[in-house]
């Protein structure tokens, strides 16, 4: 299967569409409504876009599919991720911390690494999507890791990210235990958009104090580890807006107009209703308002039969503690407020826990008098302004929290405090007993800014600016930073994946997968690795295997590689076979003959005398060969301790092989490269793909052909036709194939999404 060519990606948590499954398991979607698909949808549309998402139900796999002109490439989370990634690190520890800490956020390391995860499944699938040097768009705190993964996936890429939650001062950040890892995250795009200019100013603070790079003005300099300018990142205020001029036109139909003096009626028609729409969420001030809503009708100067508010709480993060703690509280106060101000048929506070339709909200608008926004911290609160896009009649009174994006915009409002009740109750009088050509006024104000400033223009902004961005940037340094991945080699993978015969994914344990330590028990396969490896091995091995081919021994090479069942194991440098099934590690037998015993007993034996007379030496003992390490002894002692090694093999007649700090001598013929091609003969690969980074890989890639890829890892001579820095990039390697081919199999049981 050819793969997808997008040259706009959007990546958010969700998806723009709604799933609905049906009772036979089908799946079908409908387009949500929503500022952000309605201003992109014309530019993806003609740009072959794509949007990577969540589906929204868990442990649900769906195929791409095209819906009206875009792309969707569904992400699938299971429970367990949807828990941790979502519900836990997003939503109670990020939440919290960038809304000035109005609840205390949670910190657990496992909710990190589960968003780590995630994020690295949600960079491979934009990966997959995007085409060679097309722009990448990343939403929102969910998913803060991605652009860092996507620059070091692929560097031809235009990143964007924006970031629609407050980003907070660095004495409140502080308190992350990975802060710097965010940051860095972040710092993978070319352009940092946020809402306010002080949220902005807030993150470059955090880039000075808790990194190395150094900023001037909006500008961010991305040094290499040898300090040379890599690129610059700009980070800059982009105020998000609305589709205003929908919302105006939905306003202005009969069936509105007429849905909103029904509402009135239906209210009592009361002189004066205010309203307030909030998720129900602490953050914004739905206690604070009503309390305040409360003292005011104390005070007698409005009476309480004449007046009433609307409270819609759209029902939010229900199972979470905080949240049900919350409802509990505002329904108590709405409780008691109408028993004390309300009458036989009419409350003064109507609430309503519901999400309702766009056309249902705009009638509400439309009827009320004031609109209440009494946020603690919101990034800009969309609410204030399709309260004012829908006011066509330029009626109505906004009454706006001052710590709302929207506030530093929204001028012609009434802007409050809302933790000063007395201060607020003032504005509410104000608002309730403005005159009409004051709110007139106001609101002409008010509109010119939201019907001028409207979504499109928000994102158009952003993507020029974006653009400026990028072709701006420095000449680049021609050594790549660790971890990334050439574009002859992304190319290369590429063609790989697409060919239809089983491939063989084969690599080096030590160096490649594992970075060197002096320590070589201590040695384990990177995370980022050990994933990309258990994606792998769930395709079916009539697509892909996967080998470890080491100079290890078997049983050393399946306990500290940890290998996904299915994989292939060679040990001892070829000497060595097996493979790791559910019951655990299976070997091939592997026998020596008497003479080959003997043999084996004189090396040990001699190279333990050697590593007796230097310091740092010392001897592993395998099936067939042992091994003389020097990497923990000195320069000098290591280069006499392997030339007797070399002259003890040669005196037994025997060939040694020589490696990084390493002096193998096995007492029957075996390599990398043989041990590589009986496997390939066995499994009928006829396409192999090999990561080695020592001399004793160099077998392996001789036996490679024209249709096959070499790639050495880290320095020094090959004949591999690919290299790549470290381990880092050989992880990104297997990160890249597994995003490549998981799309091309779809899991068994799952529904195939069609269009309603």
């Amino acid at each position: 299967m050819a793969k997808p060519q997008h040259d706009l990606v959007v990546v958010a948590n969700r998806l723009p569409v709604d799933l609905r499954l049906g009772e036979d398991g089908s799946a079908t979607w409908k387009r949500a409504p929503g500022g952000l698909v309605t201003a992109l949808a014309p530019l993806m549309q003609s740009n072959e876009g794509a949007w990577v998402g969540w589906t929204g139900t868990a442990d649900l796999a769906i195929d791409p599919f095209d819906d009206d002109g875009i792309w969707m490439v569904p992400v699938s989370l299971s429970d367990k991720e949807i828990k941790e990634y979502y519900e836990g690190f997003s939503n109670d520890t990020l939440w919290p911390l960038y809304h000035d800490v109005i609840a205390a956020p949670a910190f657990h390391r496992e909710w990190w690494e589960t968003y780590k995860e995630v994020n690295e499944h949600f960079a491979s699938m934009a990966d997959y999507a995007a085409a060679e040097g097309a722009t990448v768009w990343i939403q929102d705190y969910q998913l803060q890791l991605v652009p860092q993964l996507l620059r070091a996936a692929r560097p031809d890429l235009r990143i964007g990210y924006f970031h629609h939650i407050p980003f907070p001062p660095l004495e409140i950040y502080s308190q992350l235990p990975w802060r710097k890892q965010v940051i860095e995250g972040l710092l993978g795009a070319d352009l940092v958009g946020f809402q306010r200019n002080g949220d902005a100013a807030n993150f470059l603070r955090c880039v000075r104090r808790l990194t190395d790079h150094t900023t001037s003005g909006q500008q961010i300099d991305i040094d290499d580890s040898e300090d040379r300018l890599v690129r610059r990142a700009r980070a800059a205020a982009f105020p998000i807006s609305i589709d205003s001029g929908r919302f105006n036109k939905l306003a202005k139909t009969p069936e509105v107009r007429a849905r909103a003096q029904a509402i009135r009626e239906e209210l009592g028609n009361p002189e004066c209703v205010l309203l307030g729409v909030d998720r129900l969420d602490y953050t914004k001030g739905i206690l604070h308002r009503i309390k305040a809503f409360g003292e005011v009708l104390q005070m007698e100067e409005i009476d309480p039969a004449k007046v009433t508010l609307i409270q819609v709480a759209s029902p939010s993060r229900e199972n979470v503690d905080a949240y049900q703690q919350l409802r509990e509280d505002v329904e108590i106060q709405v409780g008691r407020i109408n028993g004390e101000f309300g009458g036989i048929g009419h409350a003064v506070i109507n609430y309503l826990h519901h999400s309702y339709p766009m056309e249902e909200m705009a009638a509400l608008y439309l009827a009320a008098d004031v609109m209440l926004v009494t946020s603690l911290r919101d990034g800009m609160n969309l609410v204030a302004k399709e309260y004012v896009a829908a006011r066509s009649d330029d009626r109505g009174v906004l009454v706006l929290s001052e710590f709302t994006g929207a506030a530093e915009e929204l001028h012609g409002a009434l802007l409050i405090n809302p933790h000063d009740i007395e201060g607020t109750k003032a504005q509410i009088l104000k608002a309730v007993k403005m005159p009409v050509a004051e709110q007139r006024r106001r609101m002409r104000r008010l509109r010119r800014r939201v019907l001028t400033d409207d979504v499109a223009k928000w994102s158009n902004t952003y993507l020029a600016t974006l653009s400026d961005v990028v072709t701006s940037q420095p000449e680049r340094v021609d050594t790549p930073p660790s971890g990334t991945l050439g574009s002859d080699l992304r190319s290369a993978l590429e063609e790989f994946s697409d060919e239809r015969s089983p491939l063989l994914i084969a690599s080096d344990f030590d160096g490649v997968l594992a970075p060197l330590v002096d320590d070589p028990s201590t040695s384990r396969t990177v995370p980022r690795a050990q994933r990309a490896l258990r994606r792998l091995a769930a395709l079916p091995q009539s697509q892909v295997s996967l080998a470890l081919v080491s100079g290890r021994s078997l049983e050393t090479l399946a306990q500290l590689s940890d290998a996904p069942v299915g994989t292939e194991l060679i040990g001892s440098h070829g000497a060595e076979r097996g493979r790791i099934t559910e019951a655990g590690l299976v070997r091939d037998q592997l026998q020596l003959s008497e003479g080959e015993q003997s043999q084996l007993r004189h090396v040990t034996e001699g190279l333990e005398e050697i590593a007796a007379r230097h310091s740092g030496v010392w001897v592993e003992k395998k099936p067939a060969a042992s091994v003389l390490h020097t990497r923990m002894s000195t320069h000098d002692g290591a280069e006499q301790a392997s030339a007797a090694a070399i002259e003890l093999a040669t005196r037994l007649g025997l060939r040694p092989l020589e490696g990084k700090n390493v002096v193998e001598i096995p007492v029957i013929e075996s390599t990398k490269g043989r041990g590589l091609d009986a496997l390939r003969a066995e499994l009928g690969s006829t396409h192999v793909l090999y990561m080695g980074d020592d001399v004793t890989d160099e077998h392996a890639f001789a036996v490679l052909g024209d249709h096959d890829l070499s790639i050495k890892v880290g320095p020094g001579d090959s004949i591999a036709r690919y290299r790549i820095a470290d381990s880092s990039a050989a992880a990104l390697v297997l990160e890249r194939l597994a995003g490549l081919l998981a799309p091309l199999t779809k899991p068994k049981g799952k529904p195939r999404a069609r269009k309603s």
